[in-house]
């Protein structure tokens, strides 16, 4: 039986620990942390939505969780090992050597959502390095279980989705050679050129934000990339790349530019302060399935967090994807058909 407690975002917020065993990278027991909105006055909801977080990141979004709870949806947020409420004293936050690992809590989550009364059906939701696990996970689930509509999964919306590695080419060709010679050797040794505060000064309502976070789980300069979790991020990478059949329709937000800057000026408010957003406009054919493309004027790397009319922008498409995905679902189940019948727009 799963036991559910009160979380630190307070009335209507639980949570419940997802044991793991011992950690594959040396570093002890580990366990995610599944969270849900369950607000007093909610109705009997006949579907969930599950949110995965990104790099130096966890669940905090409650506007997001209301939003989703308005539309109808049950909403979950999973904190992944060693990230936010996860995190246990001696563990290194973020690191993995593999991605693969996180199939675990993803799995169990799964299952302990679609056990609740509201688990009929699920949307997938994740952020930045979130948007590239998941659809490697869906892409081993899509194949290990022999499809992912046939679990209950209806479709994912990847928010500023990991698709490659920023900045100059070199960094992914003779960097990413070096990056996986050092990563198999010193793991935990941390990338240099690190630190910048510029993304984090535009969220943060203690800076130039509006948001309220803990930033102990999320640090304006960000936790340490090392070089054998950004190894791991290169191989999925590299997977993705090569090409992924997820098995569900996928909608990606994004900002329309990109600004990287060392310092914080009103440009980083109203654009991706982290990533290319043309990288992510290159590699979003690679999910396989039907895949929509919307860029979002003004938009922030969480597109979610950008400010209000972007926002609302962000908000209306993704009501009126899920509008077309769950009336294309009755469809397809009336008529026999899978989505990949479609095909793929961007």
């Amino acid at each position: 039986m799963t036991t559910w407690v009160p979380d630190v975002l307070g009335d209507g917020y639980e949570q419940t620990t997802i044991p793991l065993g011992n950690d594959p990278d040396g570093e002890g027991q580990v366990e995610a942390t599944l969270v849900r909105y369950q607000p007093a006055d909610s109705p009997a909801f006949e579907r969930a939505v599950i949110y995965v977080h990104g790099f130096t990141d966890y669940f905090f979004q409650q506007h997001l969780a209301e939003h989703f709870a308005a539309k109808g949806y049950a909403f979950y947020a999973l904190d992944l090992r060693k990230c936010g409420r996860s995190l246990r004293e001696g563990q290194t936050p973020h690191f993995v050597t593999d991605l693969g690992v996180y199939d675990a809590e993803l799995d169990v989550a799964l299952s302990l959502v679609r056990a609740e009364p509201s688990g009929g059906s699920v949307v997938l939701l994740a952020h930045s390095t979130g948007g590239l696990i998941l659809p490697l996970w869906l892409d081993r689930l899509n194949r290990r279980d022999g499809g992912t509509a046939a679990l209950g999964i209806d479709g994912v919306i990847l928010n500023s989705p990991w698709f490659d590695l920023q900045g100059p080419a070199a960094i992914r060709t003779v960097g990413t050679t070096a990056i996986d010679v050092i990563g198999r050797i010193k793991a935990k040794t941390p990338v240099p050129g690190q630190g910048l505060d510029t993304y984090g000064l535009s969220l943060a309502s203690s800076e130039r934000g509006e948001w309220d976070y803990n930033l102990e789980w999320k640090p304006l300069s960000g936790f340490p990339v090392t070089f054998g979790w950004i190894r791991a991020i290169r191989h999925g990478h590299a997977a993705l790349h090569r090409g992924l059949d997820i098995g569900i329709p996928s909608l990606i937000l994004r900002s329309k530019v990109t600004h990287f800057s060392r310092k914080y000026s009103s440009k980083t408010d109203i654009a991706d302060a982290v990533l290319d957003v043309r990288q992510i406009a290159r590699w979003a054919g690679c999910l396989g399935d039907r895949t929509t493309v919307v860029p979002i004027e003004g938009a922030r790397h969480d597109v979610f967090l950008s400010q209000e009319t972007p926002r609302a922008r962000a908000f209306d498409e993704v009501d009126e994807w899920l509008d077309w995905l769950h009336r294309s679902s009755r469809i397809d189940r009336n008529s026999g058909k899978d989505h990949s019948e479609i095909g793929t727009i961007s």
